[in-house]
């Protein structure tokens, strides 16, 4: 399986033929940043919540026009969100389902606490049993998850620090961690917290790759 980060939470996953595209947010494509024909032959687009850093509406509805055959996964918030738009949502938000020939697991975990906001319904995706991407989460529903082998790891956001997310981190004892949620931290800042990031996870012997520039990609 090959994982791709395409800026902040955005992740395409590539099992086999199967291309699933996790959280296309607005810091994916402002300013043109990734054109929209990196993401062509998708089979399904997996959104965690209804935030704009996690689902660009305008931009989503331009990947289905490309992919007539992709489907949007997603919880009923993001469902009613996008139905305005037309945009059709199969909300998967427990258990697990197919995507092709891969399989998709849904992990209902609250969103963080936010300053002067209600947080949303957030949902966590589990790619094969071996990628989580937990939205913006650390809830302890996701204990269930002990051992992944590939943990995205929020590591940058309003709602947590780098002694939150290390902790998390160290809760869930992955086998490897790539960063998301760092679309707000800019150069050289970025490159210096992923390299701070890596030398804590060392000692514990667990990967961190930083996958930095946007199409950088490990694979799992």
């Amino acid at each position: 399986m090959r994982v791709t980060k395409f800026i902040h939470s955005c992740l395409l996953v590539e099992n086999g033929a199967d291309r699933i595209l996790m959280d296309p947010g607005t810091f994916t494509f402002a300013g043109g940043a990734i054109p929209l024909e990196t993401f062509d032959r998708i089979a399904a687009i997996v959104i965690t919540h209804r935030h704009a850093d996690h689902v660009d509406q305008a931009a989503v509805k331009r990947i289905l026009e490309r992919n007539r055959s992709a489907v949007v996964l997603a919880n009923a918030d993001v469902r009613e969100m996008l139905a305005g738009g037309g945009t059709p949502v199969e909300v998967f938000e427990e258990g697990t389902r197919r995507v092709g020939a891969t399989t998709l697991r849904a992990v209902r975990a609250e969103h963080a606490a936010l300053l002067n906001a209600v947080p949303p319904p957030n949902v966590a995706y589990v790619v094969e049993e071996t990628l989580l991407h937990p939205g913006d989460s650390f809830a302890a529903s996701l204990d269930a998850c002990r051992g992944i082998p590939l943990l995205a790891l929020p590591v940058a956001a309003p709602w947590t620090s780098e002694l939150g997310a290390a902790a998390f981190a160290e809760r869930l004892g992955p086998k490897a961690i790539v960063p998301i949620h760092d679309g707000y931290v800019k150069e050289p800042f970025a490159r210096m917290r992923h390299e701070n990031y890596e030398k804590h996870f060392a000692k514990s012997g667990v990967p961190f790759r930083s996958l930095l520039a946007p199409g950088d990609a490990i694979e799992v």
